[in-house]
C-alpha cells in the first residue's frame, strides 16, 4: 500500500517535449491499483476474511474515484 501511495505521489510528470510539470499524473498507477484491488478481494472471499475483502473493495473504489479527480486536477 505504501508503494502505491508513493507511485501516486510521484506520478509520471514528464511531457512529450521533455519539460517536467508537477500537475501531470499518469493514470497507469490507478489502473494497476484497480486490477490489484481484485486480488485481496478474491483471496478474502476464499479465506473468508472480511478485512481482505474490504481492502480489495477499498482499492477498487479509490482507484475508480481518484482517476477522474487527478485527471481533472492535472488540467
Amino acid at each position: 500500500m505504501a508503494l502505491l501511495l508513493t507511485l501516486i505521489a510521484q506520478g509520471d510528470s514528464s511531457t512529450p517535449s521533455g519539460a517536467r510539470t508537477s500537475a501531470s499524473i499518469s493514470p497507469n498507477v490507478f489502473i494497476l491499483m484497480f486490477g490489484l484491488g481484485f486480488l485481496p478481494g478474491s483471496f478474502g472471499h476464499l479465506f473468508r476474511s472480511r478485512t481482505m475483502v474490504a481492502a480489495g473493495i477499498l482499492l477498487v473504489f479509490l482507484s475508480t474515484v481518484l482517476i477522474p479527480v487527478t485527471l481533472q486536477a492535472s488540467r
